[in-house]
C-alpha cells in the first residue's frame, strides 16, 4: 500500500509539473528549480526531481548543471519535424487499431469519447478542466495505438505526442477548436469500431494535417508579429 501511495504521489507531481509547462504557467525559456517546483507543489525534492528527469526524456525541458531546468523552446522548425512524424505514426497505428480491435478496445475508446463530452458541458470551465479534456484527447491517440498491437510504434507515437501536446493545447485555447477536435475524434473511433482500416487512417491523417496547419498559422503569425516589432525598435 505504501509502495502504491508513492507511485500516485510521483505520478501526480509529474503530471502537475507536465500540466504547468504545456499550458505556458512555465513560458518556453524559463528556467525552474527542484526547490522551486517543490515548494510550489508543497512536496520534498525527490518526486519533483524524477518528474524532471522524465520530462527531460520527453524533451520538454533541458537540464543545466547546478543550474536547474530550463523549459524548452519549440520553434518551426521542430514543429513541422514532429507533426509530419506524427501524421505518418498516428495513421499507421489506426489502421493497425481498425484491423486489430475487439469489443472490449471499442468500447474503451467509445468511453472517452463520451469522458470528453462530459467535460466539454461542464459550464464556465476552469482551465483546470479544458485541460482535461486535452490530456482525455491525447490520451485517445495514445490508447489506438496501443490497440495497433505494436509496442515499437505505441512507444515512438506516445514519444512524439508529448512534443505535441503544447502546440494542441496552444491551437484548442486560441482558436477554440474543442468541438471540431471531437467530431473528428469521434469520426476516428467510428471508423475503428467500423474495421474499416482505409477510412481510419485517412481520417487519423487528415486530423494531424488539419490541426498542423491551424497551428503553423498561430506560430507564423507570431514570429511575424515579433519580427515586425524587432525592426521597428
Amino acid at each position: 500500500m505504501k509502495k502504491e501511495r508513492k507511485n500516485t504521489l510521483r505520478d501526480s507531481v509529474f503530471e502537475a509539473l507536465k500540466a504547468m509547462i504545456i499550458t505556458g504557467q512555465i513560458p518556453p525559456g524559463s528556467r525552474v528549480t527542484e526547490n522551486e517546483i517543490a515548494e510550489r507543489l508543497k512536496v520534498s525534492r525527490t518526486p519533483v526531481r524524477e518528474a524532471f528527469n522524465r520530462l527531460e526524456r520527453d524533451g520538454l525541458v533541458i537540464g543545466r548543471p547546478r543550474q536547474g531546468y530550463v523549459v524548452t523552446e519549440f520553434n518551426l522548425t521542430m514543429f513541422r519535424e514532429a507533426f509530419d512524424i506524427r501524421e505518418l505514426l498516428d495513421g499507421r497505428a489506426t489502421e493497425l487499431a481498425a484491423a486489430n480491435a475487439t469489443a472490449a478496445d471499442k468500447a474503451k475508446l467509445r468511453e472517452m469519447l463520451a469522458e470528453c463530452e462530459r467535460l466539454a458541458a461542464i459550464p464556465d470551465r476552469s482551465t483546470r478542466e479544458k485541460f482535461e479534456e486535452l490530456q482525455v484527447g491525447i490520451d485517445l491517440h495514445r490508447v489506438i495505438a496501443e490497440i495497433s498491437g505494436n509496442e515499437m510504434l505505441h512507444g515512438m507515437l506516445c514519444g512524439i505526442l508529448d512534443k505535441c501536446q503544447q502546440y494542441v493545447w496552444t491551437e484548442l485555447l486560441w482558436l477554440d477548436e474543442w468541438k471540431l477536435t471531437r467530431e473528428e475524434h469521434a469520426g476516428i473511433v467510428d471508423a475503428i469500431c467500423a474495421g474499416d482500416v482505409a477510412l481510419a487512417g485517412e481520417r487519423a491523417r487528415a486530423h494531424v494535417r488539419g490541426s498542423r496547419e491551424n497551428i503553423l498559422r498561430l506560430l507564423q503569425a507570431k514570429s511575424d508579429y515579433q519580427g515586425f516589432f524587432a525592426k521597428a525598435s
